[in-house]
């Protein structure tokens, strides 16, 4: 009921910046809280960052100070600036949203979109 769309990965240097988008689309009201995770080759999926429907925001360690999670409600759509880039930042990020259908909790996850830190 819920559809993610991604946007905005790349290849950039060390220290440099990048801005991914998340659109979202269907029962976009039944939304809980959206957010930000990554997978890295042989690794597992992380949570980068959440922000809930009142707008109350989660980070990684990893990330503090550095990546900025904020919503455009108008548009339905989620983003995560990310500063400071690191080659350990380096990872396929997945949008991820989480809502409620009557008695269930669910989650809808973008395609993934990969983004590449050069040192």
């Amino acid at each position: 009921q819920v559809q993610l769309v991604e946007s905005g990965g790349g290849l950039v240097q060390a220290g440099g910046s990048l801005r991914l988008s998340c659109a979202a689309s269907g029962s976009i009201f039944s939304i809980n809280a959206m957010g930000w995770y990554r997978q890295a080759p042989g690794k597992q999926r992380d949570l980068v960052a959440r922000i809930t429907r009142d707008g109350i925001t989660n980070y990684a360690d990893s990330v503090k100070g550095r990546f900025t999670i904020s919503r455009d409600n108008a548009k339905n759509t989620v983003y995560l600036q990310m500063n400071s880039l690191k080659p350990e930042d380096t990872a396929a990020y997945y949008c991820n949203a989480a809502y409620r259908v009557y008695l269930s909790d669910l989650a809808s996850w973008g395609q993934g979109t990969q983004v590449t830190v050069s040192s």
